[in-house]
């Protein structure tokens, strides 16, 4: 354990399978507080060539070149405040990444599953949140939704967007009035979508009859049809 976790307590979870109570315990830990991120603000050699070939989809360009300013240090503090009662998980992503990612989602409508699948497969995505060439994205999908929420309940999302239009309006390199209506009517800073926390619910269901196969010494495929959880273990 990390010198700055303690546990919170634990969770007994009970679950029976052919008559028999398998116990689960789940440790919960505080989180340790993420640290400043501190991209390059200056265009690398091969930065400047992505940027010259984008040429419709300038919010990418937009995000790169102010993405220092929007994330100054007062904001990633107050960003990392939200961080102080979370649970453990991965170690914390810098929270500017994952904001980085909702306004890219946010503004190209992209879900969840999407945005990650951007992160590995675009370079403009990469460009954006200094990733490039990476083979898999910073973070999980969980992770991203988890960060989401967060934002929502401490009411971030809202300062996030208008730091974002002050910057497109002061320094015009973005139209303010088109990306605060884009950003304004994304579904994102609702409740979480439907459809993303079905995956995540299917993903937690699939790792805990993972757990109980192992326990058993049984198949995974044998564990579910008997809960009728097919559809959790399926691709």
């Amino acid at each position: 354990m990390l010198a700055n976790e303690s546990i919170l307590g634990e969770i007994l979870v009970l679950v029976k399978v052919s008559g028999k109570i398998t116990k689960i315990k789940i440790i919960l830990k505080k989180q340790m507080r993420p640290e400043p991120w501190n991209p390059p603000i200056d265009l690398s050699e091969k930065e400047a060539k992505i940027i010259k070939l984008i040429k419709k989809a300038k919010l990418f360009t937009f995000l790169r070149e102010i993405r220092h300013l929007l994330f100054d240090e007062a904001f990633q503090e107050e960003l990392s405040k939200m961080y102080a009662e979370a649970l453990k998980g991965q170690p914390p992503v810098p929270p500017a990444q994952l904001a980085l990612t909702l306004i890219l989602q946010a503004y190209t409508k992209a879900s969840d599953a999407e945005a990650i699948e951007a992160l590995t497969m675009d370079r403009r995505w990469q460009l954006v949140i200094d990733c490039l060439d990476c083979e898999q994205a910073p973070f999980s999908q969980a992770t991203l939704v988890r960060f989401r929420e967060a934002l929502i309940i401490h009411q971030l999302d809202r300062r996030l967007i208008e730091r974002t239009v002050e910057l497109a309006c002061s320094t015009k390199k973005f139209g303010g009035r088109q990306l605060r209506g884009a950003l304004d009517s994304s579904p994102l800073w609702g409740a979480a979508k439907v459809e993303d926390t079905y995956n995540l619910l299917g993903h937690a269901l699939k790792k805990a009859l993972g757990v109980i196969a192992r326990q058993q010494g049984r198949e995974l495929t044998e564990i579910a049809s008997e809960m009728d959880a097919d559809r959790a273990i399926g691709d």
